[in-house]
């Protein structure tokens, strides 16, 4: 017999996604006819919210280093090069140094306090924001995941069934689309899907590249930034993950979504197309990647003459090693080094409220019909 009953929707608990169809409600717990006396105990009737972000080594030495980078790039999504060629070159020279050289950078921006990185503790502050943002809704549970990393999208998908979550969507953590970020997430969900005897129903958030929120929020924080500095930048660089150029000539829209957020941004600040540019970081081998690239840009500015640069990294969710050490530290002293005065990292949105206003604008959005 099924551990669930049907009835019609009661004052205040409104109707399904179908209008007035019938909701599932819980039994009452004074009514043991509904269930056999040996039925298992399960848990059903909650809506579940999992936000994915990229991924997080354990630690900074070799081991947690070497195991969180061949997970990383022995994804089919992120790197394309046919696994006969890839699977030596990672194993046997990849792997053998870049560990090393990971893990000092990540040591430069380690969250000590809590011996984690800085995008495991955003991320957790997140989730825990947006369930207090939802609390109106006590059905909803809010958790969050990693694509690389711990805590794994599997254990997410999981932790939320147990609590009864019938119904789960999925939050990928990017703003543009990208084969390599949304879809991956996507896979692995669907992965984890595949050992459920009970699926719930699924949902998956799409790109946000050109939502108002999104747009506002990054407007407001950049400017309420300028505002803290002793200097006005001369241009803002608007820089952006990159990836491999073949990947755009076979259809990924990343490349377009990132010069679509920054021209809205751009356009929503009323600025001139020379004050707001959009350039391409953390390039990884020699093949071609998007471009221009970041490091370079920031150099031949400062040769230009340029003296006074920000940079802004609309497309991550939180701020991670790629913009507090490779903006914050790396591309600072490309441009002082290059004849720079003065260079400022702008902060991503993180947990702040405005932040916070994006994450929970999707998430409402991407619930209509389930609450």
């Amino acid at each position: 017999m099924d551990a669930r009953a049907f009835d019609r929707p009661g004052p205040g608990e409104g109707a399904d996604a179908r209008g007035d169809a019938p909701r599932i409600v819980r039994p009452h717990a004074g009514l043991p006819g509904n269930l056999p006396s040996d039925h298992p105990k399960v848990e059903f009737g909650r809506i579940g919210v999992l936000l994915v972000n990229l991924g997080t080594p354990e630690g900074t030495s070799y081991w947690p280093m070497r195991r969180y980078l061949k997970e990383f790039l022995s994804d089919r999504r992120v790197i394309e090069v046919p696994r006969l060629v890839w699977w030596p070159l990672l194993n046997l020279v990849i792997l053998s140094t870049r560990p090393q050289k990971s893990g000092k950078a990540y040591e430069e921006v380690w969250n000590h306090e809590l011996d984690e990185s800085p995008l495991k503790t955003f991320t957790r502050s997140q989730s825990e924001k947006l369930a207090a943002r939802l609390a109106e809704h006590p059905n909803i549970e809010v958790d969050w995941a990693m694509r690389y990393g711990l805590p794994p999208i599997r254990e997410g998908l999981e932790n939320l069934q147990r609590k009864g979550c019938e119904r789960i969507l999925i939050v990928p953590l990017y703003p543009q689309y990208s084969a390599a970020t949304t879809a991956t997430v996507n896979d692995k969900s669907f992965d984890a899907l595949k050992a459920m005897r009970w699926q719930p129903a699924i949902r998956t958030a799409p790109q946000y590249c050109d939502d108002p929120v999104y747009i506002e929020a990054l407007a407001r924080s950049l400017e309420e930034h300028l505002d803290t500095l002793d200097f006005e930048p001369e241009l803002v660089v608007t820089s952006y993950h990159g990836l491999p150029k073949d990947y755009l000539d076979k259809g990924d829209p990343y490349h377009c979504q990132c010069y679509k957020t920054t021209r809205l941004l751009r356009e929503h600040l009323g600025w001139p197309a020379e004050r707001m540019i959009v350039t391409f970081q953390s390039r990884f081998g020699n093949a071609e990647w998007l471009q221009p690239y970041t490091d370079e840009t920031v150099k031949a500015l400062a040769h230009s003459g340029v003296k006074r640069l920000a940079v802004m990294t609309p497309g991550f969710a939180s701020d991670c090693l790629e913009t507090l050490e490779e903006i914050g530290g790396e591309n600072a002293e490309y441009f002082l080094e290059a004849g720079g005065e003065k260079f400022s990292a702008v902060p991503c949105l993180n947990d702040s409220d405005h932040g916070m206003r994006v994450i929970e604008g999707i998430v409402r959005r991407e619930l209509m019909g389930w609450i």
